[in-house]
């Protein structure tokens, strides 16, 4: 049953159609309209509209169905079998013919006319008392003689007081008739009409869905009802597709399963090949001993059309959904089949050898093998190997080419696959290179624990004939270590990389052995070795290219930068790293780049653009199966809404971490600095210091030494607060900071010592004074704003109003435009306390713009260009970029992205 609400919905963007179904059901005259379009287009809840607007009219609803397509008549018998007893209104001759069409006894072609006119004088008797609505949907589903005579009737209504309804996929079903074709929803119907399913999602969930469905509101529908509450939220990532057991996919699966074989099979290669070759789908017909000629059933179906210029699909969609509900070994041949026909040497030899039933397996199997390289995608790759794992005689060339495949199937993403494929294998002089990929799985996925052991045997199975890979899985077992917060541990894993250091390595090895050193130094605090190390760690990073310009390498250096307090080049590397990530398809790597960019705009400054950064971790986090990663990034986007005070968020996040991360794991330290953080903001600070000093054990090399020290501002903050001296904690803090070059990590250093200096004395504001000389102008105005808080307050407590209200004043002024209004409010009550008089915040961009800078903000924000704006508002481009570049500045944001968010 359809209800009114769920037909209001589907009718969104169907203004017109609904209007022309008002006009024909208050005309006193009849008539009839078809609507056509592919499936899911919303035929069916136009006519459901139209019995709702029936009024007093009596209502007859029918409808095509395809498993009596071969029943002559049967449609028409359905239709007309609750009025049959009417037909006493008609002359004998007509009621006889009616009669026996409908009881199964056919109709002679020289009487189909005459049957025509019968089935009029029924509807004339019915609607004899009052007038009729007849609605037949999908009439081109089911039998061809029933649709032949509705159409008859539908041209002849004119003098009756009856209204037709008739709805197929080809216009060509019916001539003589007016027709309404069902377009594609535009973005805006697309946004209302999932706004009406669910609770409102986040503008860039709904720009993608709609993207994603291409205008059908059956495939917004069906993708509505799907979605997992995270997907919704924009934080998993989103399907390629409607979903297969969607009422989409059905309606599909339905029309293709009314086609002959033969023209399936022509469909689904028509469907997958991209070109605008006409020649490639030819060529990949007669391959599979077909000809285009097959096609013929699905074009008249409406499923298709074909030209001069090839094959195309009356919906965007069609292409998708028709690849999606193709059982998988048809798929897999159609495939083979047009790869064999576009690809060129080697990989498309090997290709059309695979649909040769004799071709030597032996062959076949060197043939893939080679051919691998020709192929950018991983995921493809990651078949092609296995393909030729399966078809290698011999069982160590079989076990390499399985590794590799695996290899392409988890940096493709696919977790499982290479898992499975890993089963696959019995312990043998491969074993090494498979541990390093299952220890590169756990460190990712699911045990960073057991991770550390399987990567520190993998780097000794593979050292005497793979240094490279013996190097990169020393480093990844430092990962884990530091993930799982063994920080002791990492000793042995410098130690193990420097003995496979040689004179004149290569840039990719020397880089990796450095970097082992580096971070080996760094985390027994011996900075004077461990800064230069990871200092040329980011030189070399900086200067790959060709070959060793990997994902990998600059992961590396990006996590070195961030070491040595190199911010902005930290940022670049780690961009670069996702950049290199994504064209090459190595997307293993992507959350880990992800992660290290996101850390990198912290230290930046740019909270909103680390937390867009963290979400997109997430999303790719969680596509690749990467639940270790997916949980780091929730608990830096859990600290980021802690830092602005957003309570809700930073809960929903480490609620969302849940009882899955370890004790002392990275997830889990990220989530106790964001609880401790809103401890401080709440005035808890004995509860603050008990959270932030338990992150690490000063000394000992156990627990996130790392995340501690980036939360010791707040740690030294919280104990101030409560009479403490975290004295541990800050010399390591000071320590480090002190080796580094970064201005902002030596003014938080100074910040610390202002803030447990002895209160009223001079040392705390000559360090509060040092630590404003050092934080950026440029950059780091949060945590610039939180010093001249903090200075303010300190000099209102020793009775210096006048001075602290300066403070308080730039303090006050930076955590509004940056939109931090809990922190700004605090601002204001400090002034208050100082003796100024100073109203509430001014809360968001309304008060913060003019109303033409408000107006561009809002049209930047739905998605309109420069030009766009300037056409819009009658302005030069000139103009709307200066009026940009003043709303960027007076609300904080770096970009459009940051703008539309704020403006959300």
């Amino acid at each position: 049953m359809v209800s009114a609400s769920t037909v209001h919905i589907a009718l969104c963007g169907r203004d017109d159609e609904c209007a022309a179904i008002r006009r024909l059901l208050d005309r006193d005259d009849g008539g009839a309209l078809l609507f056509h379009g592919p499936p899911g287009s919303g035929r069916s809840a136009l006519l459901a509209y139209a019995r709702r607007w029936a009024g007093q009219r009596a209502v007859l609803a029918g409808a095509g169905l395809a498993d009596e397509a071969t029943l002559p008549y049967a449609g028409l018998h359905r239709l007309l079998d609750p009025v049959l007893d009417a037909d006493a209104a008609l002359p004998v001759r007509q009621r006889r013919l009616l009669r026996r069409a409908l009881g199964g006894d056919g109709c002679p072609a020289e009487q189909r006319l005459a049957l025509a006119a019968a089935v009029r004088s029924l509807l004339a008797a019915v609607a004899a008392d009052r007038p009729l609505l007849c609605t037949v949907d999908d009439l081109d589903a089911g039998d061809p003689q029933s649709a032949w005579t509705l159409a008859v009737v539908a041209r002849r209504l004119r003098r009756l007081p009856v209204a037709m309804l008739l709805t197929a996929t080809a216009p060509a079903t019916v001539d003589g008739v007016p027709a309404h074709g069902l377009r594609p929803l535009d973005a805006h119907e697309s946004h209302t009409m999932l706004a009406g399913l669910r609770e409102r999602p986040p503008a860039p969930v709904a720009a993608a869905l709609a993207a994603l469905s291409r205008g059908s509101p059956a495939a917004l529908a069906d993708l509505a009802g799907t979605l997992s509450p995270a997907q919704w939220r924009g934080e998993a990532p989103l399907p390629d597709a409607p979903p297969v057991d969607g009422a989409l996919a059905a309606a599909y699966r339905a029309r293709l399963d009314r086609l002959p074989v033969p023209t399936r099979r022509m469909v689904l290669l028509a469907a997958l090949d991209p070109g605008d070759d006409p020649g490639t789908l030819v060529r990949a017909a007669w391959a599979a001993g077909l000809t285009v000629e097959a096609l013929a059933p699905a074009e008249a179906a409406g499923l298709l059309r074909t030209g001069p210029g090839g094959v195309t699909f009356p919906h965007p969609l069609a292409r998708t959904m028709i690849t999606a509900v193709a059982p998988l070994a048809d798929l897999r041949a159609a495939h083979l089949l047009l790869a064999g026909t576009l690809a060129e040497g080697a990989l498309g030899r090997a290709l059309r050898h695979a649909t040769a039933a004799d071709c030597p397996s032996d062959l076949l199997a060197a043939e893939l093998s080679a051919a691998v390289d020709e192929v950018p995608d991983r995921a493809a790759a990651a078949v092609v190997l296995r393909r030729a794992a399966e078809l290698s005689p011999d069982p160590g060339r079989a076990a390499e080419l399985t590794i590799a495949a695996a290899r392409c199937a988890w940096t493709a993403g696919d977790p499982d696959q290479a898992r499975g494929l890993l089963r696959r294998l019995t312990t043998g002089p491969a074993h090494g290179r498979a541990d390093l990929l299952r220890g590169d799985m756990q460190l990712r996925c699911d045990a960073p624990a057991a991770a550390v052991a399987t990567l520190l045997a993998a780097a000794d199975a593979v050292a005497p004939v793979d240094r490279r890979a013996a190097l990169l899985a020393l480093v990844r077992a430092g990962e884990a270590i530091c993930v799982t917060g063994d920080q002791y541990r990492y000793a042995e894993v410098a130690r193990r990389a420097e003995a496979l250091r040689r004179p004149g390595d290569p840039p990719e090895l020397d880089l990796l052995a450095t970097f082992a050193a580096g971070v080996g130094a760094t985390l027994r605090g011996d900075h004077a070795r461990g800064g230069p190390a990871l200092r040329r760690v980011v030189v070399l990073g900086g200067r790959l290219t060709g070959p060793a310009l990997t994902p990998g390498a600059l992961v590396c250096a990006a996590a070195a930068a961030l070491l040595v307090a190199v911010d902005g080049p930290a940022h670049r590397l780690a961009g670069r790293a996702v950049e290199v990530a994504r064209s090459r398809g190595e997307l293993s790597l992507l959350p880990r780049a992800l992660e290290l960019r996101a850390v990198a705009e912290y230290w930046l400054g740019r909270h909103e653009a680390a937390a867009e950064t963290a979400r997109e971790g997430v999303r790719a986090a969680r596509a690749g199966g990467q639940h270790v990663c997916a949980q780091v990034h929730l608990g830096i986007l859990a600290v980021l809404a802690a830092v602005r005070a957003d309570r809700d968020a930073a809960l929903a996040r480490i609620a969302e971490i849940g009882d899955g991360a370890a004790p002392g794991s990275r997830p889990d330290a990220y989530a106790r600095w964001a609880l401790g953080v809103l401890d401080l903001i709440d005035g808890r600070y004995a509860d603050a210091v008990a959270r932030l000093s338990a992150l690490a054990r000063t000394g000992t090399g156990r627990g996130q030494v790392l995340v501690q020290v980036m939360a010791t501002p707040y740690l030294v903050e919280a104990a101030a607060h409560d009479g403490r001296r975290p004295a541990a904690a800050l010399a390591v803090f000071d320590h480090w900071a002190s080796s580094t070059a970064s201005p902002s990590r030596r003014a938080l250093a100074a910040r610390c010592r202002a803030l447990l200096a002895p209160r009223g004395g001079p040392e705390a504001e000559r360090e509060f004074h040092a630590a404003l000389r050092l934080h950026p102008a440029d950059t780091d105005r949060f945590e610039r704003a939180r010093t001249e808080l903090l200075f303010g307050r300190e000099l209102r407590r020793r009775r210096r109003p006048r001075d602290a209200r300066a403070h308080l004043h730039r303090a006050r002024e930076a955590f509004t435009l940056l939109g931090a209004t809990v922190w700004a409010d605090r601002a204001g009550e400090e002034l208050r306390a100082a003796g100024e008089s100073v109203g509430p915040v001014r809360h968001g961009p309304e008060q913060l713009l003019t109303g033409q800078q408000l107006h561009i903000a809002r049209l930047v924000a739905e998605g309109a260009t420069n030009r766009e704006i300037a056409t819009r508002m009658c302005l030069s481009t000139r103009t709307v970029d200066h009026h940009l570049r003043n709303v960027f500045h007076r609300l904080g944001v770096r970009s459009r992205t940051e703008l539309a968010r704020l403006l959300s």
